[in-house]
């Protein structure tokens, strides 16, 4: 049985990384892809756990040779998901996430259409603000970038399945989770886990 593929998107400074975290750790059925990026490391971000660091130079020539299950240009600097890290896991059964943009989300609907797909709201602009400043990664100027961005990015929250908007951050981990438990437990996948017994409980007991 192929794995289900799980899209979660969000504008930066809405909480997404720090709920898809929450959820794995409770979670062992899902494996989080780790996306390749052309932007250099922030404080605290290791190659490899965090993101794949490479040079913009070598980012494009994967994209020529098709590595990328799905890639954008985000904020100036290239990022993308490779398909090796996502194709032999579903492949396999397991669950894959993608914690991704917009623009990669319609690059990964359009391929795999039944993928799962979240979309994070922040509760208020003004929150939104808020944790960029807290965070304390980033320059002025990448913070007005980034806010100035935001608007675009949330209004494409109606291409999702699910919206989830995280006012109370237990709350939204709580919701999350129950989009995966809910999802699989949908018909196809039951079929596929319980084939056996559906046969045995349909049979002809005559």
């Amino acid at each position: 049985m192929r794995g289900t593929l799980y899209i979660v998107a969000a504008p930066s400074g809405a909480g997404k990384s720090s709920i898809v975290n929450a959820v794995l750790a409770r979670d062992p059925n899902i494996r989080l892809s780790i996306s390749f990026t052309s932007r250099q490391p922030r404080p605290g971000e290791r190659h490899a756990e965090h993101y794949h660091f490479v040079s913009a130079q070598e980012f494009e020539a994967m994209v020529e040779a098709g590595d990328f299950f799905e890639y954008a240009r985000v904020h100036g600097d290239w990022k993308g998901s490779a398909r090796q890290s996502v194709e032999p896991f579903l492949a396999a059964g397991k669950d894959v996430l993608l914690e991704i943009d917009w623009q990669g989300a319609r690059q990964v609907r359009s391929k795999v259409p039944d993928a799962v797909s979240v979309f994070i709201l922040p509760p208020s602009r003004q929150a939104l603000e808020s944790r960029m400043r807290t965070r304390g990664q980033d320059s002025e100027a990448t913070i007005r970038q980034r806010l100035d961005a935001a608007r675009e990015e949330m209004s494409h929250y109606g291409e999702f399945d699910y919206v989830i908007v995280n006012e109370v951050f237990d709350t939204a981990v709580e919701e999350m989770c129950a989009i995966f438990l809910a999802s699989r437990l949908r018909r196809e996948p039951q079929v596929a886990r319980h084939a056996r017994l559906i046969t045995a409980l349909l049979a002809d007991g005559g």
